[in-house]
C-alpha cells in the first residue's frame, strides 16, 4: 500500500475528529500520522491526515460523506511543503557528549535539555530528515522518543516570471 497526505479542512466542532478517524479505522485505513490545528478561518480547523491506501478515492468518498467536512485535497509530495517536529533524548555521557552535539549540528538540532547523562533534542524539518537524524543517533542510544504527526500545506502556482526572479 502506499502513503498519500490529505489537507481536510473540516469544521471547529467538538467529536469531528473522533468520527474522521473512526471512519478511516472502519474501512480498515491504516492512518499513518494526523495532525490537526485552527485553519486560517475562523470556526474551520486543518487536518492533515497520512493514510496508507490502496484506492484513495474511496478514502475521499467517504471523508466527503461526513457532514463536517468541508474539504479535502490530496497533496502532491512534489507539490507541497510538509514538516513534523521531533523530541528525542539521546544517551550522551560525558565522553561522547561533543560526538552527539556534532551530529545535532549538523541536523540544526536544537538541544533543549541536558541531563548528567543525556541530551533531549528538538528536530524539525521534512519527514525524511527527522528520520535521518533519529538512525544516527540512534548509535548513541534512544533513551526517550516523541513524534508530532506531520503538517502540510500546498505550494502556490508559480508563474515563469517568479521562477525567474527567484534565481
Amino acid at each position: 500500500m502506499s502513503k498519500h497526505t490529505l489537507s481536510v479542512v473540516v469544521e471547529d466542532k467538538p467529536g469531528v475528529l473522533a468520527r474522521v478517524s473512526s471512519l478511516l479505522a472502519r474501512r480498515g485505513f491504516n492512518i499513518h500520522s494526523l495532525a490537526v490545528g485552527p485553519s486560517h478561518e475562523e470556526g474551520l480547523s486543518r487536518m492533515t491526515i497520512v493514510v496508507d491506501a490502496p484506492e484513495l478515492e474511496q478514502v475521499k468518498k467517504q471523508l466527503h460523506k461526513l457532514i463536517n467536512v468541508v474539504k479535502i485535497t490530496e497533496l502532491d509530495p512534489d507539490q507541497s511543503m510538509e514538516r513534523e517536529i521531533m523530541l528525542v533524548r539521546v544517551a550522551a555521557p560525558p565522553g561522547r557528549r561533543s560526538e552527539v552535539l556534532e551530529v545535532a549540528a549538523i541536523f540544526k538540532a536544537v538541544a533543549i535539555d541536558v541531563g548528567a547523562s543525556s541530551i533531549c533534542f528538538q528536530v524539525t524539518g521534512p519527514p525524511n530528515k527527522i528520520n535521518d537524524f533519529l538512525e544516527l543517533v540512534r548509535p548513541y542510544g534512544v533513551v526517550d522518543l516523541v513524534k508530532s504527526g506531520r503538517v502540510a500545506l500546498a505550494r502556490e502556482p508559480k508563474t515563469t516570471r517568479q521562477r525567474l526572479k527567484a534565481v
